[in-house]
């Protein structure tokens, strides 16, 4: 497993010696000071701990003295995200709350560890961090990959992923709400939000399925804008070797519910072209194909005829 960003990988498996924490913490030297019983309690209050709707914790502040039971112990059945931070550091104030976010939306697939390294210096320094944001990845008791600084969200959703698959996890996509709000204004019949909500996805996403489908579709509403289904089935029957009239009644029938007779119709119209005509259409079918996304089993069929079409 990789760093989301190679150039700054700082990982070394077996490179942080954790058996410290195990050891008590060195007597105060002054025993008056032992005598008087413990300090007063950190600053900014108990820690913080969010939960997930199922109830699983999903982000907690972490320290020295909790850090054996909440990360270690913890990880050996759920995967452990470690985000050192400090109040001062500005990138830190970008990168973390997108780990909290993302925490959320994993709903318990791994559990965000906060350490602020200004009040847990000894833990900074066992993890060997010399700059932060630095975020370690710990399952079974160890730490199993980690990187430094700022990355861009996709990235480090794929990093996550990568982190819950070498930890045996079974990974299970959560809902990404750039996805929601996009198709959301689809529905709605906002086009051009959507088409700029989809086109942001597939820039920071590119490998992104549902957005493309979602662009795809946007780009079939506008074709049809105006456009008579009635009256453009009609043109189609009646001009069987009109091309520009088969290709609007394949997205009437498309946007109707009816795909496979789009499929078929563009198929027979492959059969029946040539050259720049026949590019055309294909195209056009291709370009419906991404309305239902390549895991749909009835485009996986219209491909294989389109094949047999061209061949």
């Amino acid at each position: 497993m990789s760093d989301p960003r190679e150039n700054q990988s700082i990982f070394t498996r077996g490179a942080v010696d954790l058996s410290a924490l195990a050891q008590p913490r060195p007597a105060p030297a002054d025993p008056a000071a032992s005598a008087a019983g413990p300090g007063p309690a950190p600053a900014g209050g108990p820690p913080e701990r969010r939960q997930a709707s199922t109830g699983a914790v999903v982000q907690l502040d972490v320290t020295e003295a909790t850090f054996q039971s909440e990360v270690l112990e913890r990880s050996l059945t759920t995967p452990v995200v470690i985000d050192f931070w400090a109040e001062w550091c500005a990138p830190c104030k970008q990168l973390s709350p997108v780990l909290e976010r993302l925490a959320v939306e994993y709903d318990g697939a791994f559990m965000l560890a906060k350490v602020d390294v200004d009040t847990n210096p000894r833990l900074a320094q066992m993890f060997r961090v010399q700059g932060i944001p630095m975020v370690y990845a710990v399952a079974g008791g160890q730490p199993i990959d980690a990187f430094t600084g700022v990355v861009p969200e996709a990235q480090l959703r794929q990093w996550i992923d990568a982190v819950l698959k070498a930890a045996g996890q079974e990974v299970t996509k959560p809902d990404d709400p750039r996805l929601a709000e996009a198709d959301q204004a689809l529905m709605a019949g906002d086009l051009d939000t959507a088409e700029a909500a989809y086109t942001k996805i597939l820039a920071e996403s590119p490998a992104e399925a549902s957005a493309e489908a979602g662009l795809a579709h946007v780009k079939l509403a506008r074709r049809v804008e105006g456009v008579d289904p009635a009256a453009a089935q009609r043109a189609a029957a009646e001009a069987p070797g009109d091309i520009e009239a088969q290709l609007r009644a394949a997205d009437v029938e498309v946007l109707s519910g009816n795909a496979p007779q789009a499929y078929a119709r563009l198929i027979d119209l492959v059969r029946r072209t040539a050259g720049g005509d026949r590019e055309r259409v294909r195209q056009h079918l291709v370009s419906l194909f991404a309305v239902a996304g390549p895991d749909d089993p009835t485009v996986a069929r219209a491909r294989r005829d389109l094949a047999g079409a061209l061949f």
